[in-house]
Formats: C-alpha cells, sequence, structure tokens
C-alpha cells in the first residue's frame, strides 16, 4: 500500500526523517524524530494547541512515521519522493529531522507543487555554503542548493548570527533578506505571502531555550518570537520541518519539549491556513 492510502484525507501529516550522515561536527539528530514525538504526546501536557485546536481531531494529524534511510546518496531521493507522494495525497507536511540537509530534498518536492514558494528560515546560521568540508550536500549547504536548482520565490533568514563572507556572497546573489536577532521588528514587513515554507534549526533559538542542539550559538530567539514569528506571516504556510535536535546534547528533554512544541503550533497555523483556504 502507498502513503496514499494510509493519510485518508489528514489535513497535516508529520514524517520523520531520522539521519545526520551531513552533519559536519558531532552527529546525534537522527535519533531526534522519535524523541520529538515522545514529548508531542507525553502526557506532561496534551493535545490541545494554543489556538485551541485538539490535534487528537480524527482526520486531523496523520504520522507517516519515519522514512528508511540509508544514511547515503540515495536518501535524498527519497526524502523528495516521500514528501512527493505526501503532497500528491492531499495532505500537508510537517517534517521532523535529523539534520538540516533534509530541507533541500523536500523543498525540491515542494517546490514542483508550488511554484511561487517562498521560504521562511529560522537558525543561527545561513546555511550558504557552496561547498563545506568537501560536501555539496551538507547541512550547512542546503539554502545554497536549494536557491540554484528549486525556483523558489524568496529566502527570509531570521536570527542569524554566523555569517562568513562566503555566505554573504550567496545572500546577496540571490537577494536573500538575512535578519539577525537585533532586527526582528523589521522582520514582520519582509515575510512574503503567497505559499510559505517554514524551516526551523533548533540552534536558531538561544541555547537558554534549546541546549540540545550539536552547534550551540549564545544570543538567539525565544520560543516566543518564533512562535510570534509564524503567526505574523501573511502567506499560506503550506510545509514546514523542525530540524537538528540532537538528543545526546539535551538536556531533560528540554530541546525535544521544544521542538515538539514548535511541531505543534506549526501543524495548528497549516490546518488553519488550510482551512481557510478551503472557504475561499
Amino acid at each position: 500500500m502507498t502513503q496514499r492510502d494510509f493519510v485518508n484525507g489528514a489535513t497535516v501529516t508529520l514524517a520523520g526523517f531520522p539521519t545526520d550522515s551531513n552533519s559536519s561536527f558531532v552527529r546525534g539528530p537522527a535519533k531526534a524524530p522519535s524523541r520529538i514525538r515522545e514529548q508531542l504526546w507525553s502526557e506532561a501536557g496534551n493535545s490541545f494547541t494554543e489556538s485551541g485546536l485538539d490535534l487528537k481531531t480524527p482526520g486531523l494529524l496523520y504520522d507517516a512515521g519515519d522514512a528508511l534511510l540509508n544514511e547515503d546518496e540515495h536518501d535524498r531521493a527519497i526524502i523528495e519522493s516521500t514528501i512527493g507522494e505526501l503532497l500528491d495525497a492531499g495532505t500537508r507536511v510537517v517534517s521532523l529531522g535529523g539534520d538540516h540537509s533534509i530541507t533541500y530534498p523536500i523543498v525540491r518536492a515542494y517546490a514542483t507543487r508550488f511554484p511561487d514558494l517562498s521560504i521562511v528560515h529560522f537558525d543561527a546560521h545561513p546555511d550558504l555554503y557552496p561547498s563545506f568540508g568537501g560536501n555539496r550536500f551538507s547541512h550547512a549547504c542546503p539554502f545554497a542548493r536549494i536557491l540554484e536548482d528549486t525556483g523558489v520565490t524568496s529566502l527570509v533568514q531570521i536570527g542569524i548570527r554566523t555569517m562568513s563572507a562566503v555566505q554573504k556572497g550567496v545572500a546577496e546573489r540571490y537577494g536573500v533578506r538575512v535578519f539577525s536577532p537585533y532586527e526582528l521588528d523589521a522582520v514582520i514587513e519582509a515575510l512574503p505571502n503567497g505559499p510559505v515554507y517554514v524551516t526551523i534549526d533548533l540552534d536558531g533559538l538561544d541555547p537558554a531555550f534549546a541546549p540540545g542542539v550539536s552547534h550551540r550559538e549564545p544570543g538567539g530567539l525565544s520560543v516566543r518570537e518564533v512562535l510570534a514569528t509564524v503567526r505574523a506571516i501573511p502567506g499560506t504556510v503550506v510545509g514546514a520541518d523542525v530540524v537538528e535536535l540532537n538528543p545526546d546534547q539535551d538536556t531533560g528533554d528540554m530541546t525535544a519539549g521544544v521542538a515538539a512544541k514548535l511541531a505543534k503550533e506549526l501543524v495548528s497555523r497549516m490546518v488553519a491556513d488550510a482551512r481557510h483556504g478551503e472557504r475561499t
């Protein structure tokens, strides 16, 4: 049976991509999807979002489980085809990483189905290296690949505080809008209309909120700042991912809980946008 047989009309689907073969420092994010799910459904909280949406409402949210990845160069095709099949089944997808390399094949699948797609990207790092450590598909490179290959309409990066000269050159070449944590007031007017894909690297948050990452970068965003910015997006959020949780670096599943919170509220936003689209 295919994913189409199982989705059964769910508005949003969770999909896990447990891979960290393209990580550049320490590995561990491959362990993240299961930890995020544990926190998402933990009895420490409940299934309601801040808008009052119950994620356990029948037909609302489907969990496709984790893709069967091999930790090799064939995984990109597996990720892209998995997302494409889910989108063709009529659902929208919140993906659980894994490292940030998963975003490139995910966006490839989205861009072919949403020709005017824009990206809103939360991160400490711009991930715009043409190549890193000899790897063009490193988790430090996904947005260089996306910009050169997918034809996305715009890329807005938020929380950036490690921009190198090489990455600055790529950003300027493609007209990327880059905002540091000091510039959140200016971000609002740069947020895109049309179909929007949201990608959240957990190291975009300050380590005080999300210590369980491989590349801690002090001086980042708060959970509330990320949620408020997602809420302010004027376009329609059609897809999202939460990446770079490293459970081996976490403290008491604190970051896993943050990842689950972000995933929950992304689902809520995507359901609201889908329902609005049905009404208009």
